[in-house]
């Protein structure tokens, strides 16, 4: 691109007669006397230039007008652009210098008096921050690692407040015309789909940390297949699972792991698959590839345990009486203080001390079926009679109140009034997906399933 200049020139030269002087003069003297005069008229010459830009504004501007031609010159495209500054730029940058964000990182032992006093700011300015609503919720704890920014004016003035509270969530104080407000932001998160899988030799926890599976996903496994599967009894040498979970990342960097979305785990030979899905109402749950639920209506194994101290057995000698007596349910053995959770959605029936069982709560679970909790060390507060409850609610906690040789939960199952072996009966699915969202689901299902498939053989091939 060419850029045009304007370069000054003078093209006015009036020529008037030349004063004639007779003077006779050596022909050896002519030749520097000629050069003497050319040099004066010369200098006179440029001195009259030199006194016409003294004239007024008027006439330079009407001289300019009159004498100025255009010439075509090539420019260099940067060297213009680059010197060439808006004002509202300037101004926008001597604004934010004299208003600059100082960013600390939260160390063992430090406050945030330390750190208002780090920036500049006294303690009336800190207590005026944790005066507004909700933020004293977030900043009266701060833990190492943690990112704090601050920003005060030129006259110390404080501004704003950016706290990270966590990977996902920053705190923002900032004020406005005169008044501090505040507001949680969210920050953009994108989500990646992560393949983990292994087989089971030593333990199902050592094998998923192989499998680079955090202990949140490795409970969530155990979670999804509890219903089929006793992670603390049935799981076998050589059995295998497959896992596609979620990966939070934020700006590129990961920030953490999100649910399960789909996996397989494969136990003394039998399959089972599980699909996370979220139906039209918002709720959210497992499901077979068909679009049975994977939740069933009891849970076999209400407490964390240990070990099974006592199967179900009619036949059983009495640890305690010396004599045989029916054992009609099982026993879990568990560290004194370990909740217990109801094992299905029911009504409360009984509450209370019941002979031998000790502490003892009874749910009823519609018409047909009943479960017992044994033997406890106290009730969770507020739980009476009549009580609604739901599947997974904490109900009480271990204890060896009653005939019992140790602290563990005694579990009973019955049907009809009939006790069962509570883990062998054959337990009452939930409501799986129908209808129009079933073929929704199926195609989704299938697409899970071949993508968990692909990722399988990807890392067989790469090990190989």
């Amino acid at each position: 691109m060419q850029r045009h200049i304007k370069v000054k020139t003078d093209y006015k030269h009036s020529r008037g007669k030349q004063p004639y002087f007779a003077i006779n003069i050596s022909t050896k003297w002519a030749l520097p006397l000629a050069f003497t005069i050319l040099a004066f008229a010369l200098i006179w010459r440029f001195s009259s230039w030199e006194q016409s830009y003294d004239a007024t504004q008027d006439e330079q501007q009407e001289w300019v007008d009159e004498n100025q031609v255009t010439l075509d010159v090539a420019l260099p495209e940067s060297e213009e652009e680059t010197l060439l500054i808006q004002p509202t730029t300037i101004a926008e940058n001597t604004a934010s210098l004299s208003k600059e964000w100082q960013s600390f990182t939260i160390k063992a032992g430090d406050n945030l008096a330390y750190y208002f006093q780090e920036a500049g700011l006294d303690s009336k300015v800190l207590q005026e921050v944790l005066s507004i609503k909700n933020v004293s919720q977030h900043l009266k704890k701060i833990y190492p690692g943690q990112t704090l920014r601050i920003q005060a004016d030129s006259n110390q003035e404080f501004q704003a407040l950016q706290f990270d509270v966590d990977p996902l969530t920053t705190l923002i104080v900032e004020r406005q015309n005169g008044t501090l407000i505040s507001h949680i932001e969210d920050k953009p998160i994108e989500k990646r789909v992560a393949f983990g899988g292994g087989r089971i030799q030593d333990s199902f926890f050592v094998a998923g940390k192989h499998a680079k599976l955090d202990d949140a996903l490795i409970m969530e496994l155990a979670k999804v297949f509890a219903y089929d599967i006793d992670f603390a009894l049935d799981i076998k040498p050589n059995d295998y699972f497959k896992v596609l979970f979620e990966e939070y990342f934020v700006n590129g960097v990961k920030v953490g792991n999100g649910p399960i979305v789909a996996a397989e785990f494969v136990n003394n030979g039998n399959q089972y698959r599980a699909i996370r899905y979220t139906d039209s109402n918002g709720e959210t749950s497992y499901y077979s590839p068909s679009g049975k639920s994977l939740k069933k209506a009891f849970i076999r194994t209400p407490v964390q345990y240990t070990r099974i101290s006592s199967h179900f057995n009619l036949h059983r000698r009495h640890p305690v009486l010396h004599k045989i007596r029916a054992h009609k349910g099982v026993d879990y053995a568990a560290p004194t203080g370990t909740p217990v959770k109801a094992a299905g959605s029911g009504k409360v029936v009984f509450v209370g001390k019941k002979g031998g069982y000790g502490n003892a709560i009874i749910l009823q679970h519609g018409s047909k079926y009943t479960t017992l909790y044994g033997h406890l060390s106290k009730f969770s507060k507020s739980l009476k009679k009549g009580n609604t409850i739901k599947q997974g609610q904490i109900i009480g906690y271990v204890g060896s109140t009653g005939l019992a040789s140790g602290p563990h939960l005694h579990f009973e199952f019955r049907i009809d009034g009939v006790h069962h072996d509570p883990l062998k009966v054959a337990l009452p699915q939930a409501d799986g997906i129908s209808g129009k969202a079933k073929t929704q689901f199926l195609a989704y299902s299938n697409n899970l399933l071949r993508m968990m498939d692909h990722q399988a053989k990807v890392v067989v091939a790469a090990n190989d």
